[in-house]
């Protein structure tokens, strides 16, 4: 019973900490995201790890990503603006932009 209960535990820890990254690349996928992003190379909108880069010494830039995320922005990439996401809730806004951040 103990090892069964050690398993468990070391599975669910193994669950909750892998599929992080792919949980968060999944909800850019169903939040449409990607359709003007990808992580590696710019589309309409630029790369994901251009915009960690960009933003890897601001300590706001979560909460300023994320608010991007909901209410769009202009002029910080070019002429093409990013449209307002407002389905997306603030909780997966902020989901967003960490895991943008966290892209090298």
């Amino acid at each position: 019973m103990k090892k069964t209960l050690i398993l468990a535990a070391t599975f669910a820890a193994a669950a909750a900490a892998m599929p992080a990254a792919q949980a968060s690349a999944d909800l850019a996928k169903a939040k449409a995201c990607m359709a003007c992003h990808a992580v590696g190379s710019k589309l309409v909108g630029p790369s994901y790890k251009d915009v960690a880069a960009k933003y890897a010494k601001d300590a706001g830039a979560e909460a300023r990503l994320a608010l991007k995320i909901q209410k769009g922005s202009s002029g910080t990439w070019g002429p093409i603006p990013m449209p307002a996401n407002p389905q997306v809730s603030d909780a997966d806004a902020k989901t967003l932009a960490k895991w943008i951040l966290a892209q090298k």
